[in-house]
């Protein structure tokens, strides 16, 4: 049997950013489903948590003329 001298390091870097991703989710369903008047728009309000990074990147580029 051959011996290897070479060692495998797994990291994971993605980690942080999901766990910002997810606060940043439940901070923007709260705040969007607290505007909501009926059934139909708190539905409305949570697919709106999950977008809203788009929409906050479009703003900024369209401010900056990208």
């Amino acid at each position: 049997m051959v011996k290897s001298d070479k060692t495998t390091k797994n990291i994971n870097q993605a980690a942080p950013a999901g766990g910002f991703y997810i606060l940043t989710y439940i901070g923007a369903a709260i705040y969007f489903v607290n505007q909501a008047n009926g059934s139909w728009e708190v539905v409305l309000a949570l697919l709106q948590s999950l977008v809203w990074p788009a929409f906050l990147i479009h703003g900024v580029f369209t401010a900056l003329q990208i």
